[in-house]
């Protein structure tokens, strides 16, 4: 990989970087644009089956594209999505390690793994150990379980702990509270 001219070992690194001139001296503050931001568009990628991808592109919008690729009309941004069981974390970080060895197809970007609770509470030590390892290469966004959903009940808004992916993904949380609960398969 390269940054700022220099070659250096193929890690990933989180954040900005800034080799320039003028590294380490504080930057400008940013305006702010008048321009409204629109909403990014995202290909949600299942890990494994039942990761719970169909779910989540009906309740934060973007393209379900199942267990492939994303294809050439569908969004290049690309957000893994796994269940936190051990064979979903496990897939899910094969998945990221395919990706960072350059065997995804060109064009195509990881933003992000969204991870979907397998069973309500707290997960247990050694899956939580498995998380933080994920977590130190790439951004992760967890979505807890939700008993609604199991049901097919996917008209509510999305669960107040997924802000965050709700303003990555542009999801209006009040766009769902009206409309009328979808079907739901866990096959993708």
């Amino acid at each position: 990989m390269q940054t700022g001219g220099r070659r250096g070992p193929e890690i990933w690194l989180r954040g900005p970087v800034d080799d320039g001139p003028r590294a380490g001296t504080p930057a400008a503050p940013e305006r702010a644009s008048s321009i409204p931001a629109s909403a990014r568009r995202f290909s949600w990628v299942a890990t494994h089956g039942g990761a719970g991808v169909t779910t989540l592109t009906t309740v934060y919008g973007g393209q379900d594209c199942g267990r492939d690729w994303p294809g050439p009309e569908d969004p290049p941004s690309v957000l893994f999505v796994a269940r936190t069981h051990a064979a979903g974390l496990a897939s899910v970080s094969r998945a990221v390690e395919m990706f960072r060895r350059g065997a995804a197809p060109a064009g195509l970007d990881l933003d992000a793994v969204v991870l979907v609770a397998d069973a309500p509470g707290r997960l247990p030590r050694q899956l939580a150990a498995h998380v933080r390892a994920i977590e130190s290469v790439i951004d992760v966004y967890r979505v807890p379980w939700v008993q609604a959903w199991r049901l097919g009940d996917l008209g509510g808004e999305p669960p107040r702990e997924t802000e965050a992916l709700v303003r990555l993904t542009g999801a209006d949380r009040h766009s769902h509270s009206h409309s009328r609960p979808r079907p739901y398969l866990m096959d993708k």
